[in-house]
């Protein structure tokens, strides 16, 4: 049985993540994907008042529960669409750490700031000025597998993107690179060899190493460019 697949969509609140979410189930191929997005552990939890001294404890312990819940369920051969916000930098280290043994697709989703404040004032349910907020915090990692913007394509649109990126990948053999860089660059700032994923990394003989098997893009990732979506790994 081979580890389940993480295709992992990271963006503001109110980016889109959950409608392209959706739009993936609908259109991926082979074994049946779940949706596994934070604001579902989230609303897991019982509805009581939380002190505000203890708040940022509980929702560190559920992010991290979080994490850890969806390596479990790739760790048992189940395919995902998980949705986040990594707007701490711990998160997306707790990530790597957690994760290292999953093939994980890091994707990018943008909207410009104009469109999120529009929609987080639409729909209600959010606190005013939370996607600002988390604006310039959950891209600022700068490393993806793949982009794409909201604000330039529909939910579809992003969707069908992705799903082409991912299956090409796959089909010839080529995994995700954007986690193992980011753990990779972790590491050497830690002074230590990062801990090796389980699934190949090598990249095919048709390309050697240093030598991209799509152009790389220059733009950086809280940036939106001029098309709806684009590739960003190295090899």
């Amino acid at each position: 049985m081979r580890p389940g697949r993480i295709i992992f969509l990271n963006g503001t609140s109110s980016s889109g993540k959950s409608s392209i979410a959706r739009e993936l189930l609908a259109i991926l191929d082979g074994d049946p994907y779940f949706h596994f997005p934070v604001d579902g552990i989230n609303a897991m939890r019982a509805p009581k008042e939380v002190a505000p001294e203890a708040l940022d404890a509980v929702l560190t312990r559920t992010r991290m529960g979080f994490h850890r819940a969806a390596a479990g369920m790739a760790a048992a051969g189940n395919d995902l669409v998980l949705d986040h916000v990594l707007s701490e930098p711990w998160r997306l280290d707790d990530c790597l750490t957690v994760m290292a043994d999953v093939e994980v697709f890091l994707i990018g989703v943008h909207c410009p700031l104009p469109e999120l404040k529009r929609r987080e004032e639409a729909r209600g349910d959010r606190p005013p000025g939370l996607a600002a907020y988390q604006y310039t915090r959950v891209h600022a990692h700068g490393l993806y597998d793949f982009e794409c913007d909201t604000g330039t394509a529909s939910p579809r649109e992003c969707a069908e993107l992705v799903k082409e990126y991912v299956e090409s990948r796959v089909a010839c053999g080529r995994p995700p690179t954007a986690f193992r860089r980011l753990r990779a660059a972790r590491a050497a700032q830690a002074g230590r060899t990062p801990y090796p994923p389980a699934y190949p990394v090598d990249p095919p003989a048709d390309h050697p190493a240093g030598h991209p098997a799509h152009p790389v893009h220059t733009q950086q990732a809280g940036r939106a460019g001029p098309a709806a979506g684009r590739a960003v790994h190295p090899g």
